[in-house]
């Protein structure tokens, strides 16, 4: 295989509305790169630190706030502190891995703070201010699935997050189209309802063209 990195490790996102199949494609990415001999970790966000710990509590459970723009200003603030420790800690921070030659994959960044915090333009660039320092990624993966297909496989879950209602994820994905149409940077969009294999074999395709 033709080595994809020369120096460091690359950092992958991949994005989407909740139930377009990041989890799956990530793990799938993952064994490629150990069968091609490459380091490689899947590290989430929200992350597995003490922050991130703490957004999940919140995304399980009801809004504790007495609006919904209060509960969505605290989880902007969460996500940005929890995005700043998932870059920059020393122990398994991304810029740390990447610089020691390991890939890192990462299922949703900042793109998805935009897109779930945000419904108002003033909302937008509240969440765009809190991101705005942030790196983009080397590669920006997005798979875009209609969202009933999204909701029919979100049914099948036994915990349901805060965030996974139609109407919600309507509005999600309509952020995550405004997001993209502006972003300076090349990116895949994918067709998630494609079979699991069609969409990774995209996805490595694209990869290396880009890197190429």
């Amino acid at each position: 295989m033709n080595n994809i990195v020369e120096k460091q490790g690359y950092f992958i996102v991949l994005e989407g509305i909740d139930g377009a199949g990041s989890t799956t494609q990530a793990e799938l990415l993952q064994d490629f790169f150990l069968n091609n001999e490459q380091k490689v970790v899947i590290s989430p966000e929200p992350s597995s630190g003490k922050i991130g710990k703490l957004l999940r509590e919140f995304l399980a459970n009801e809004n504790p706030f007495l609006t919904q723009d209060l509960y969505d200003q605290q989880m902007a603030y969460l996500f940005a502190a929890d995005r700043h420790h998932h870059l920059y800690n020393n122990i398994d921070g991304v810029k740390k891995l990447t610089s020691e030659n390991t890939h890192v994959i990462t299922t949703r960044y900042y793109f998805s703070s935009l897109a779930y915090n945000a419904k108002t333009q003033k909302e937008f660039e509240f969440v765009s201010v809190l991101n705005k320092d942030f790196p983009p990624p080397d590669f920006l993966i997005y798979l875009d699935i209609p969202v009933e297909v999204a909701l029919t496989r979100i049914l099948d879950r036994t915990t349901l997050e805060i965030y996974e209602t139609k109407e919600k994820l309507t509005q999600v994905k309509a952020n995550f189209d405004k997001i993209l149409s502006n972003y300076p940077h090349k990116y895949l969009r994918v067709d998630a309802t494609k079979t699991r294999e069609e969409i990774h074999q995209e996805i490595v395709n694209f990869l290396f063209s880009t890197s190429s």
